[in-house]
């Protein structure tokens, strides 16, 4: 399996959002801190406002900021909402695809226990697991400890 960079991206997100709890972040600071494209992020932040996992406003005192406790967002639950395709071979595609063996083959079932293992391991882990490591965390990504 692998994930898409939406997803990521959602995952990084939301850590910085969770180092800096006390106070919004802006997406600039957030793609400063991964060297990622800011343009990316809003589309990520965007789609973490709609699962309530953000809170976002505008203006001077702007930004997102973490809408729940880290304790309670589940990654297994996260990944799931924000992935928008798990079809790890073309028989798992809405329609079944158009493999010719398809009506006998067992890589279908074969794969989609594979995708339940690996994501029953990322359910055991919620975002205050991420965020566990606080201090080198901060220091990795800029962030002042003292302000977060």
């Amino acid at each position: 399996m692998r994930m898409t960079f939406h997803t990521d991206y959602a995952l990084r997100m939301l850590i910085y959002a969770a180092l800096r709890a006390d106070r919004a972040s802006t997406v600039s600071e957030v793609a400063d801190a991964y060297g990622l494209s800011r343009n990316h992020l809003l589309k990520v932040a965007l789609r973490l406002r709609q699962l309530g996992v953000i809170a976002t406003a505008r203006g001077r005192a702007g930004g997102i900021r973490i809408a729940v406790a880290p304790e309670t967002i589940r990654i297994g639950a996260l990944v799931r909402a924000v992935e928008e395709d798990f079809s790890l071979v073309e028989c798992m595609r809405s329609g079944g695809g158009e493999c010719a063996i398809a009506p006998a083959c067992t890589l279908k079932f074969m794969f989609g226990e594979a995708l339940e293992a690996y994501l029953a391991v990322l359910d055991r882990y919620t975002l205050a697991d991420l965020v566990s490591r606080r201090a080198p965390l901060q220091s990795l990504l800029g962030i002042d400890a003292r302000a977060a």
